[in-house]
């Protein structure tokens, strides 16, 4: 038996999350007293009562959710007597997920996780004014087909990329707004079934964002980064990390590179996990995993009574 854990990124976030676990298992509420300590904040608060405005914010989007990640994750070890690396083989997150991924590892300490992925959110923020980048979901078509649309748009000031390969048929795109919104045209007119505007505030996974790269460059190099105990699916890869001393960089790229997320389960499938376990807010993930490889056993855990099935998975 192989299990691979997964760990949801932006958009997975709902006033509310995790509120179950956080009320019902001490192992919870530990991580999450430890959130609002490092952070300075009570990120608990907002997580559990909003306003939804404030926690949409990415500075406190990703952590909220590395957060919640963590404290389902803790509980699942303290409820089994089993670390993580116990019961799983390989970990991957969707974008922010990754650190969740690396903290679920051993590869950053919880505290050092979350300073991260706060400063992440602000320096991505911060990266392009509010207005000059877009991203957009294109439904309907392939990847290659969506490459294929975008050829064109790869001006310095007037750029368009693939910022996530989500599954067959979901493909997410990021630039500049013209080009983004001159893409979805594109993409309505080769036979795509939806190409809308997402509501985020920048152009996320697109060079756009480097300055925020930058940023993430500087910090990560000041971090103490550990050995992972679990293999870790890097996003711009779509394959497990080749030791410590390349985390950094493929955190770094990651910023500006595509979420190689179908690939990455794709891999799994190919590296022998059969079991894939999304641990976090929401039920994103699990259904790309499904549409990307249906013979995964692939199910969520985001409340107490998900976790029947996994401790009959472990028995």
């Amino acid at each position: 038996m192989s299990i691979a854990l997964v760990f949801p990124g932006q958009g997975s976030q709902a006033v509310g999350m995790g509120k179950d676990f956080i009320e019902q298992f001490a192992s919870a509420r530990l991580v999450m007293e430890e959130a609002d300590e490092v952070l300075k904040q009570n990120l608990t608060k907002l997580i559990l009562e909003g306003p939804a405005d404030q926690l949409t914010l990415t500075e406190n989007t990703q952590p909220a959710l590395l957060a919640i990640s963590m404290a389902i994750l803790r509980t699942l070890e303290k409820e089994t007597g089993k670390s993580a690396p116990q019961f799983a083989k390989f970990v991957a997150g969707h974008s922010l997920g990754e650190y969740s991924a690396h903290c679920a590892a051993g590869t950053f300490s919880l505290g050092d996780a979350l300073r991260l992925v706060r400063l992440r959110g602000e320096a991505m923020q911060k990266a392009v004014p509010v207005g000059k980048g877009s991203m957009a979901a294109i439904l309907g078509l392939e990847i290659d087909q969506v490459e294929s649309l975008l050829r064109d748009l790869n001006s310095p000031s007037h750029l368009c990329v693939v910022a996530n390969d989500n599954s067959p048929g979901q493909v997410v795109i990021s630039g500049h707004t013209s080009a983004v919104e001159e893409a979805n045209v594109k993409a309505t007119e080769a036979g795509a079934k939806r190409a809308l505007l997402l509501p985020v505030s920048a152009p996320f996974h697109s060079p756009l964002m480097e300055p925020a790269a930058n940023v993430m460059k500087d910090a990560l190099s000041e971090t103490s980064i550990l050995d992972p105990k679990i293999e870790v699916i890097a996003n711009i890869t779509s394959m497990p990390i080749q030791g410590k001393e390349f985390i950094n960089e493929m955190l770094v790229k990651q910023i500006t590179g595509r979420v190689r997320w179908r690939e990455s389960i794709q891999h799994l499938a190919q590296l022998k996990a059969e079991h894939v376990i999304e641990i976090g807010a929401g039920k994103v993930l699990t259904g790309l995993n499904k549409r990307i490889d249906n013979t995964l056993n692939a199910f969520s855990i985001n409340n107490p009574s998900d976790m029947d099935e996994f401790f009959k998975l472990i028995a």
